[in-house]
């Protein structure tokens, strides 16, 4: 059989090959501006600097995607954490484009507090300076993007100049992504930068539901056990986020800690069977938890979460915080610190009865006998008359706390965001002081993955 070529189809592979290998050489171009910045802050501005807030890596994925399509059109840009944004380099960039999330109802994410709490605070003329802010949100919190729009509001009323009009993205919709990229596409004069698209989702199963709170007076939560549907586990580190897409709402994919390191050989997640006002269960843990069987497909893709990970924190101590599912997010952590022949773990997990809560009791058991666990303390909201929860175990344990603390461990916390996030925040800043766990936010020291 003779192979006809036509050339017309070779020319168009051949030039979005072109594009595609431009596009990758410009971002590891940002990567590493982003990495030579990091070794001290941002040592000089670039034309355009490109400064992300992020929580679960979602900005900072932008951010570089960003910085990438600008330097394809020829610019000199650089992605940089709003954590190096200083009031000098503030004072000699000129042009600024903002990629922030928004935490919880309307605060700013861990990696722009000193940010919003100082600098913002206080008077600077920013008359020079040309910006632009991406928003990323979700319209279901009152205070829908509203670390975006103070800084917004913010940046306008310090003189600064605006480019274009704030973006704001509701979970990531495509339309207001796909604005901001017609944006940048003008400011860089170019029209062939790739689409952002992110990874598809992978065909997976069910291999094993457990509940592990039978008789509990809280909604049904369960270890689920997936394997991919064509055998091939991917590659992911302890911190990371499972975004599942739910077949009644696959446009708002929900995400969930792994709760299991890839040398198990399964991909784990805790999840809690939600209900909605009228009492039907949630779109995806519904599904999850309920709904699929062993032979239904699990649309889910694997989401790297930068600021969770172990990272430069690996060689640690690591101190453990959290309640109810968040015990998913740190199971991980302390299985690849165990794993790597790490001992000094100390766990703090709360849930309401230990007679039916006790989530994993077999395993943490196990890991504590071992000395794998260096500690393990606990706490039953609802075993005596007296609430007792996560942050008055810090209290209980300050002395404790301010040892490991000063023998360099890390605070990862996990769990939700109302009550013991906020919870265990006010006891660190009571028993360490704010300075320090100003210093430990800054230093990647303590981490957060809230919901």
């Amino acid at each position: 059989m003779m192979l006809t070529i036509d050339p017309l189809r070779w020319g168009g592979a051949l030039a979005l090959c072109g594009s595609y290998l431009a596009m990758c050489l410009a971002i590891w171009r940002a990567r590493m501006a982003r990495s030579n910045g990091k070794a001290g802050g941002i040592a000089a501005p670039a034309d355009w600097l490109v400064v992300y807030a992020s929580q679960t890596g979602s900005a900072e994925y932008l951010a570089q995607r960003t910085a990438a399509t600008l330097t394809l059109g020829g610019l000199d840009a650089r992605a940089a954490c709003i954590s190096d944004l200083d009031p000098g380099l503030l004072g000699a960039a000129g042009r600024i484009l903002f990629i922030c999330s928004t935490y919880g109802e309307g605060d700013a994410p861990d990696t722009a507090a000193r940010f919003a709490g100082k600098i913002m605070g206080e008077s600077h003329d920013l008359s020079h300076l040309h910006y632009a802010v991406l928003a990323l949100g979700d319209s279901s919190y009152a205070n829908y993007c509203g670390f975006g729009r103070a800084l917004d509001a913010w940046l306008a009323g310090r003189g600064a100049t605006p480019l274009f009009g704030r973006i704001d993205v509701d979970r990531g919709a495509p339309a207001a992504l796909a604005e901001w990229q017609h944006q940048l596409s003008r400011l860089a004069g170019t029209s062939d930068a790739p689409d952002w698209e992110a990874p598809a989702y992978g065909d997976w199963r069910i291999a094993a539901r457990t509940r592990l709170n039978p008789g509990s007076a809280g909604a049904p939560l369960y270890r689920l056990a997936l394997a991919p549907a064509d055998g091939a586990l991917p590659v992911w580190e302890a911190g990371d986020l499972a975004q599942v897409s739910a077949p009644g709402d696959p446009d708002h994919p929900r995400e969930y800690s792994i709760a299991s390191v890839p040398a198990e050989g399964r991909l784990e997640l805790l999840v809690r069977l939600q209900q909605r006002e009228d009492g039907s269960p949630g779109a995806a843990s519904g599904w999850l938890c309920a709904g699929a069987g062993d032979a239904d497909t699990i649309r889910l893709r694997i989401r790297a979460h930068q600021r969770f990970r172990l990272d430069g924190n690996a060689g640690r101590p690591l101190i453990a915080i959290g309640n109810g599912s968040g015990l998913a997010g740190l199971r991980a952590l302390i299985k690849a610190r165990i794993d790597a022949g790490a001992r000094d773990n100390w766990l703090l997990f709360g849930e309401r009865n230990r007679a039916h809560d006790f989530l994993c009791r077999e395993e943490l058991g196990q890991w504590l006998g071992d000395g794998a666990l260096a500690r393990l303390d606990l706490a039953f909201s609802r075993d005596q008359e007296a609430p007792c929860y996560v942050q008055h175990l810090l209290r209980e344990q300050a002395g404790m706390l301010r040892a490991w603390v000063a023998d360099g461990a890390a605070i990862y916390v996990c769990g939700s965001l109302q009550g013991m996030a906020g919870g265990v925040h006010d006891a660190l800043v009571e028993l360490l002081g704010r300075q320090q766990v100003g210093d430990l936010l800054a230093d990647g020291r303590y981490r957060r993955d809230v919901y």
